[in-house]
């Protein structure tokens, strides 16, 4: 059974991703977000498939500065490292979606993180 959180969830879901198409030129960079782990997945919508992906377990544990906590830390870590595998693929340019979280916290670092790494979007 859903609660009510989460099916106001997936209605921003799904009015974000009515706008949100990846290509094969420019594919989606999705980025999931849970209470402990964040995830980016590089997804060609097209084809339907995942190009290349990246979990915060890949990503060994930063330390915490005064402007950063660890978790925001760590989605930066793990932003600039799907990067780093999508230029191995030869994406550089990707369509950002939030999933319909704010873009703040981790979801901003992860973008920056990925931003840093070579992405453009």
């Amino acid at each position: 059974m859903k609660t009510r959180q989460h099916a106001k969830q997936l209605r921003r879901v799904q009015r974000s991703r009515a706008t949100i198409f990846g290509t094969s030129k420019k594919p989606r960079l999705s980025v999931k977000r849970s209470n402990e782990h964040i995830e980016g997945q590089i997804i060609d919508d097209a084809a339907g498939k995942t190009l290349c992906a990246c979990h915060d377990r890949e990503v060994g544990v930063q330390k915490a500065t005064k402007e950063m906590s660890r978790k925001v830390a760590i989605a930066y870590a793990a932003g600039k490292r799907l990067a780093e595998k999508a230029k191995k693929n030869g994406i550089s340019a990707v369509v950002f979606d939030r999933r319909g979280s704010r873009f703040h916290g981790r979801i901003k670092s992860f973008a920056q993180g990925a931003r840093d790494g070579g992405l453009t979007f």
